[in-house]
């Protein structure tokens, strides 16, 4: 599979991301003072500019107030949605 930034997987994986912080009522700045770091930390990720891993997702996961098995859950759910 391809690192790409860009494919339908890890577009899933940064809408997932990006709806779960909308749904808390966060802006990027509240979840970047959460993590301390940057807010250009939080759109370049959700941007797509920048590569997330596992760890990365928990911690954000946690910041946003939801719980990392459940947002990763729902990552799976939209990824079956995702045709062959």
């Amino acid at each position: 599979m391809t690192k790409s930034l860009h494919t339908p997987e890890y577009t899933a994986l940064l809408r997932t991301l990006i709806d779960a912080r909308k749904r808390s009522g966060m802006t990027q700045q509240d979840v970047a003072d959460r993590l301390g770091k940057p807010q250009s930390y939080i759109a370049k990720v959700e941007g797509g500019e920048r590569r997330l891993d596992v760890v990365e997702f928990i911690s954000l996961a946690k910041a946003i107030g939801e719980n990392p098995t459940a947002l990763f859950d729902r990552l799976l759910a939209a990824l079956d949605a995702i045709p062959d």
